[in-house]
């Protein structure tokens, strides 16, 4: 089962501003590949030329300048690439209408289908769920399940994708459950032990000969229907 882990940074908010040259754009794009819900090393990451002046929230969240986008390619130029590496596959995000509205615009604007809804889990809704009342930002998510966000000064969206692939696993149930899926092909795996060899000679016991007279006067003492007698 593969799965996309995808980010956004952007100008601004507002994806959908009635004058094209006020409304926001994509700057930073960032995929993790899943299969069964675990990465598989496969990530993809650009740096995109919004056409626009970003805003002060975005460098003060993000890093990213005017002059960091200065030279990169614009959407157009991208979006072949990222659309190759979606291929079929579900797409995964936190707070998924953010990220599916800007990308949807910047495809409205190239005349290219939009995704839909359901193509989208948001794991913002998994989050809710799974501990109802409790924040669910992603730092928040990283934190209830112990995922260190120390390196975290600056937000980024190949980074907090990579994040987002952690905690989306442990909303998923972990990864005992990703190893229910590890198989080829995402057949389960038949797990099968090595018989383990028996001591030629059985350890001496640590108990004392006192130790055990008084045990089995303890054991006298419940009667002869007592489970020990039975199973002993």
């Amino acid at each position: 089962m593969r799965e996309i882990v995808f980010d956004t940074e952007t100008t601004g908010l507002n994806p959908d501003h009635p004058d094209p040259k006020l409304a926001d754009r994509i700057v930073e794009v960032g995929c993790v590949e899943l299969v069964n819900y675990l990465p598989t090393g496969r990530e993809f990451q650009m740096y995109i030329n919004p056409g626009r002046p970003v805003s002060e929230a975005t460098v003060r969240i993000t890093g990213i300048t005017n002059e960091t986008l200065y030279g990169k390619p614009s959407f157009d130029k991208v979006v072949d690439q990222l659309l190759e590496f979606f291929g079929d596959s579900t797409i995964v995000a936190h707070n998924a209408e953010f990220d599916r509205g800007f990308l949807n615009a910047e495809l409205l604007r190239l005349g290219r289908p939009q995704f839909a809804k359901e193509r989208f889990i948001d794991t913002l809704v998994l989050a809710r769920e799974h501990r109802p009342g409790s924040p669910a930002s992603l730092d928040a998510v990283c934190k209830r399940f112990n995922i260190s966000i120390e390196d975290r000064v600056l937000h980024g969206a190949l980074l907090d994708a990579q994040l987002l692939a952690r905690a989306y696993l442990e909303l998923r149930g972990g990864r005992e459950r990703a190893f229910d899926f590890a198989g080829n092909n995402g057949n389960p795996v038949q797990v099968v032990y090595k018989p383990q060899r028996h001591r030629p000679t059985p350890l001496a016991p640590l108990l004392t000969a006192e130790e055990i007279a008084a045990h089995a006067a303890y054991i006298d003492t419940f009667g002869d229907n007592a489970i020990w007698k039975k199973f002993g």
